[in-house]
């Protein structure tokens, strides 16, 4: 029997309001979200998270301190654990990008396992190289550092995952039947910088590609339904069109809403604050009739299914190259997970 170590990545989050500043300047350090050389990027980064630290700490201050996202990880990979009992000896680990457990941290862990392979699998859906692509990059070094030689099997994305889309599905159905008649389904997605997707990074296409399957599993005719990005700050161009501006349209046209986090497995701030907080109150403000959130998928039973099926079907494949469990990105998306390793 196999010994199998799954690493979750996850972005992570402060685990108290001390914490908040440093995980803000490990976020603007990475040289994925800002592409200046070192000294320059780390300079930028220590002002940029000086400066918006106050703010977040107020954001986390309303989820009691500290960041949820760790705990709602622990659980998943507990999940799919369990869901994996029959093929070996199998331990979940838990990596986060920008706090703890950081992935040097984690892979000692997974050095003290010794495992006979390796499966890295990001919760993230959609494939950017400001999520997968750095985690990837991040563990890729922390591996190297620990000494662990075991084979390693990469899942780079996942948008249209029949068990991640059977899931939010179920859960956006309960929501719209609870909703008043011709409500308008908002998929809100995290946003990017316009220049990151122009230079051929996959996430605007995948997240598009995740909306409309769960369309279509939904099987509504004439659903009213709209994707749209949350979470900007600064003067960058980013794409969209915005979350926000969709809840101010929809007060206009006096239309329900019915808000679905598409590209968030797990809740932390962008959901619990933003979404069920920030962007509620914006809606009353609006004159939007009605406003729900669908939750995100965390451990329902179809998604950890989804997870435990997607490892198994990575193990038959070679290690060592990205496998996309989706359909292959247009070619002009140049920055897909498989094209970058290529």
């Amino acid at each position: 029997m196999t010994r199998l170590a799954i690493v979750l990545f996850n972005l992570g989050g402060p685990d108290r309001l001390e914490s908040v500043q440093p995980f803000l300047f490990n976020l603007f350090n990475d040289p994925a979200i800002i592409g200046l050389p070192g000294p320059l990027r780390r300079l930028l980064a220590r002002t940029l998270a000086a400066r918006r630290a106050r703010l977040a700490s107020e954001i986390y201050a309303q989820l009691g301190g500290g960041s949820p996202l760790l705990d709602n990880t622990v659980a998943q990979a507990v999940a799919l654990k369990g869901a994996l009992r029959d093929i070996g000896t199998v331990d979940v680990f838990t990596a986060m990008r920008y706090w703890h457990p950081l992935s040097d941290e984690v892979a000692a862990e997974v050095k003290e396992f010794q495992p006979e392979r390796i499966v890295l699998l990001p919760l993230y859906p959609q494939y950017s190289t400001t999520t997968t692509g750095s985690s990837c990059a991040a563990w890729a070094r922390a591996a190297s550092r620990a000494g662990l030689t075991a084979p390693v099997h990469t899942i780079c994305c996942y948008p249209a995952e029949l068990g991640f889309i059977a899931a939010l599905a179920a859960l956006t159905r309960v929501a719209l039947n609870a909703a008043p008649a011709r409500s308008r389904v908002l998929f809100s997605a995290h946003v990017l910088p316009k220049r990151v997707v122009d230079g051929g990074d996959p996430y605007q296409w995948q997240v598009e590609q995740t909306a409309a399957s769960v369309v279509d599993a939904l099987g509504i005719v004439g659903l009213d339904w709209q994707v749209c990005y949350q979470s900007r700050v600064g003067p960058l161009e980013w794409i969209g069109p915005y979350t926000d501006d969709e809840i101010a349209r929809a007060g206009r046209e006096r239309v329900p809403l019915v808000v679905v986090p598409i590209a968030f497995v797990s809740e932390h701030s962008e959901t619990l604050v933003e979404l069920d907080i920030t962007y509620r109150k914006h809606a009353a403000a609006a004159g939007v009739p009605y406003y729900a959130r669908v939750p995100t998928v965390g451990t329902r039973p179809a998604f950890i299914a989804g997870l435990a099926d997607l490892v198994r079907r990575t193990l038959r494949h070679k290690p060592g190259e990205p496998w996309c469990a989706g359909e292959c990105c247009p070619a002009s998306l140049t920055r897909c997970g498989q094209r970058e390793a290529a």
